[in-house]
């Protein structure tokens, strides 16, 4: 299997490449800075040095489609403006990069798509919050509502918050709503590499957060309801 990762050094990227290349598959990871380089190739991905902000569909398209890469089974968009961006990169990464990407995969023939997205873009922002976070969820409700509407294998996911611990390898994982709760990078890693290895697991939302459901027989779960 080769799977792209856009935004392929981000934390939660970094770890599926780590799986997947341990696994044997192909992993290209797009990147925007140039010295993040060695840090795929240190763990068996490949780099590919890419600004999604600056990028077009067509030429995204042609990477994706190209032999020199070889054939691409699945894109993972993992990518995000980060913290301490401002809410008009909310918009150009968490949204029109997703979208790019989107576009690149039809016109590349790629139909397997994986959204990491986030809790909560269901519901409406607190007003208490700032601008910045109304911006970022209303960026990924966008991006979502982007790829609902499009011909691919899609599968949306939106973890809890997010954490560094450990992996438990234990996970809540069902279509909307399982209730707010944490999850660990690891875990998120692990349950998109899983997601990946099960084709037949479409067109879903799903959201997912620590629990006591190993995260193969969570996934297995949802593949036997297909």
């Amino acid at each position: 299997m080769h799977v792209v990762i856009a935004g392929g050094h981000g934390q939660i990227a970094l770890r599926l490449t780590e799986i997947l290349a341990a696994e044997g598959h192909s992993v290209t990871g797009l990147i925007r800075n140039p010295d993040h380089a060695e840090d795929l190739t240190a763990i068996g991905g490949r780099p590919i040095v890419l600004d999604l902000e600056q990028a077009d569909s067509e030429h995204l398209g042609g990477l994706l489609a190209s032999e020199m890469y070889g054939e691409v089974d699945a894109v993972v968009f993992a990518a995000g403006a980060g913290p301490g961006s401002g809410a008009a990169r909310k918009d150009t990464v968490d949204r029109a990069a997703s979208v790019l990407l989107a576009d690149a995969a039809e016109r590349a023939g790629v139909r397997r798509f994986l959204q990491i997205s986030s809790m909560g873009v269901d519901v409406e922002v607190d007003p208490d919050r700032d601008e910045v976070w109304a911006a970022y969820i209303a960026a990924k409700a966008a991006a979502e509502a982007d790829l609902r509407t499009r011909d691919l294998d899609w599968v949306i996911l939106r973890p809890g918050s997010l954490t560094d611990d450990e992996p438990t390898g234990q996970v809540h994982l069902a279509e909307p709503p399982v209730g707010r709760g944490s999850v660990t990078r690891s875990d998120v890693a692990a349950v998109i590499a899983e997601l990946l290895r099960r084709p037949t697991v479409s067109r879903l939302v799903l959201e997912l957060r620590s629990g006591d459901t190993a995260v193969t027989d969570a996934v297995d779960a949802l593949a036997s309801e297909d």
